[in-house]
């Protein structure tokens, strides 16, 4: 007799849960099984010969797991009830059932009871009806649901299987207002509702919608109150600083917005003959470029027709406008080094004063001097 050596195949059973004898074939379970994950269980099992490997063969098998009581009876669904509060004595508020993943070959049959802690209640009593559900009523007349606005009923249900198996379930009661025909109108666990028949949520969308309401009301003020808002320079052509001084009581009009100075000039003193400067003129005068005269009469006569037209200019500052002006150079130890007062009576080849302009043009000073002492020689 040849003999035979036996595997599982595991491309059929992926996570390991079988293994098997490979001497006499016995399978055996290397997982706990669990027949409410799955009831049935196909693998394949691979004899083949010692001596001659080759030569095999694949049986397929088929494995179903058996029920046994291993799981607690449960609520069919979740209970949620309330009791009024103009409830009487012995009323029935809610019917129970309950559900077993596990088989029964004889059919289930499930007993319902008030744990140990809450048997004792005055509140609630339970009542088993014999047919896998029970009844919970009032044990008194009358709830506050100021004083509890809710209840906790936890119920212990068991089967009749072995071993016997049993859970503890609860049940929310809350305590609600009704009218006469026993119809929920509110209960503490909603909005509880205010003396003006508004509830707290109301309230509190309507407020927000008014804090909304107001700050929108807000923004757009400010948006239009800052369009409205004048400029502060419209264009480049009405550009003007004005610096206006007060000294006589009562000073400080709002009178330092932009004006036409003009205005305030005398307009006898406007000379007619005065250049335009509006227009080109006709005959452009070219400044003269001559030896400078001892007593500088172009710049004088420069300075007197500019003096001329500035005194008619109907642009210019108002009588009570100070313009102080200062001299360049002034404060230094070279004093001003303007070309209006550069000019000398010693000539213009006489260049002694450079001397008197302190250390800083000493150079210059013995540079000239020396070439008019060579000259003299």
């Amino acid at each position: 007799m040849k003999q035979s050596r036996y595997s599982v195949d595991r491309h059929t059973d992926m996570d390991r849960v079988f293994n098997i004898n490979s001497g006499n074939g016995s399978i055996f379970t290397s997982k706990t099984l669990d027949r409410e994950t799955l009831l049935w269980h196909n693998i394949t099992v691979i004899a083949a010969e010692i001596n001659n490997p080759k030569q095999s063969s694949r049986v397929p098998v088929f494995i179903k797991v058996l029920d046994v009581n291993d799981n607690a009876p449960e609520f069919a669904m979740f209970y949620e009830t309330f009791v009024c509060e103009n409830a009487k004595a012995e009323q029935l508020i809610q019917t129970l059932s309950a559900v077993d993943k596990d088989d029964s070959y004889s059919g289930h049959q499930f007993s319902f009871s008030l744990a140990p802690e809450a048997a004792s209640s005055s509140n609630f009593t339970l009542q088993d009806n014999r047919d896998n559900t029970a009844g919970i009523f009032t044990r008194k007349t009358r709830y506050n649901r100021h004083e509890m606005s809710t209840y906790f009923l936890p119920v212990v249900i068991s089967d009749n299987d072995y071993p016997i198996q049993s859970s503890t379930e609860t049940v929310t009661i809350r305590v609600c207002a009704c009218d006469h025909r026993g119809k929920m109108l509110s209960c503490n666990a909603e909005a509880l509702v205010h003396p003006t028949g508004l509830s707290t949520g109301a309230l509190i969308a309507i407020l927000l919608c008014i804090i909304i309401l107001l700050v929108t009301v807000v923004l757009f003020a400010a948006l239009r109150r800052q369009r409205k808002k004048e400029p502060l320079i419209i264009s480049k052509e009405d550009i003007r600083d004005n610096i206006v001084s007060y000294n006589d009581e009562g000073g400080g009009e709002e009178d330092t917005q932009a004006f036409d100075i003009g205005t305030l000039r005398n307009p006898e003193a406007i000379d007619d003959n005065k250049l335009r400067r509006d227009i080109v003129p006709e005959t452009l005068f070219m400044p003269r470029r001559t030896a400078t005269a001892r007593d500088n009469t172009d710049v004088r006569d420069f300075i007197n027709q500019r003096l001329k037209e500035n005194d008619t200019d109907p642009t210019a500052p108002p009588y009570d406008s100070l313009a102080t002006y200062a001299y360049e150079g002034n404060g230094s130890v070279a004093e001003s080094l303007s070309s209006l007062e550069s000019v000398t009576t010693d000539g213009d080849q006489d260049y002694d004063y450079l001397s008197d302009w302190g250390p800083r043009f000493k150079k210059l000073a013995d540079m000239y001097g020396t070439m008019d002492s060579d000259k003299d020689s």
